[in-house]
């Protein structure tokens, strides 16, 4: 997936046509407008109509938090990260994340574009619910907090300096993945699954 020159400035262009390179853009805000009522939602929906205790709640929502790092660390390392010879999973590829790579700094494409995101936010909700029941009411706004943070978490790190001294092995981690070895350095709002994997980067490595 490395691509042959990494450029600071600008933007891929994925499709021809106009309507539907519009909708590979986003800005976070929009994102978090069309989740953050659903969360709210879901929750009280599960305290009130389903009755689960608090501590229920809380529990399901923080193992699913959770669960959504281990995930992003899967997704970004076997997914999006897919080495194929096929003209035709190299492209999807590229679409999906290469292009975030050819131009990191972009700032339209760092968070998932509304329409697909909601498709596979409705496929996941479904998979949820065809195995955990109601308690996907509870998990999957913890799964999709968990997605926002990570969302937040790129969007700064390709933004802006690291706010907080103790936030600067995020940045450093992200940074190195992305300029120095793709093959490590796969978790954004975590570096948890990089040490339990050993994707990590060593301490002195990018001085």
């Amino acid at each position: 997936m490395k691509p042959e020159k990494i450029h600071n400035k600008g933007q891929a262009s994925l499709f021809r046509s106009k309507f539907l390179e519009v909708l590979t853009k986003t800005h976070p805000l929009v994102i978090f407008c069309i989740y953050l009522p659903l969360i709210g939602y879901m929750l009280y929906f599960s305290y009130t109509a389903l009755h689960f205790s608090l501590l229920r709640i809380l529990l399901t929502f923080f193992g699913a938090v959770l669960f959504w790092s281990f995930f992003e660390y899967i997704a970004h390392r076997y997914l999006f990260h897919w080495v194929s010879e096929r003209p035709s999973i190299r492209r999807f590829t590229y679409v999906l994340h290469g292009n975030h790579h050819e131009f990191p700094r972009d700032k339209q494409r760092l968070f998932m574009p509304p329409v697909p995101s909601i498709i596979i936010a409705a496929v996941l909700f479904s998979l949820f619910y065809l195995l955990m029941g109601d308690h996907a009411f509870v998990f999957f706004p913890g799964f999709i907090t968990g997605y926002l943070a990570y969302g937040s978490m790129h969007y700064a790190i390709h933004a802006w300096a690291p706010p907080f001294k103790w936030m600067k092995p995020l940045w450093r981690n992200h940074h190195l993945h992305h300029y120095k070895d793709e093959e490590r350095g796969f978790g954004v709002s975590s570096t948890l699954w990089d040490l339990v994997f050993g994707t990590m980067f060593k301490s002195r490595e990018g001085k």
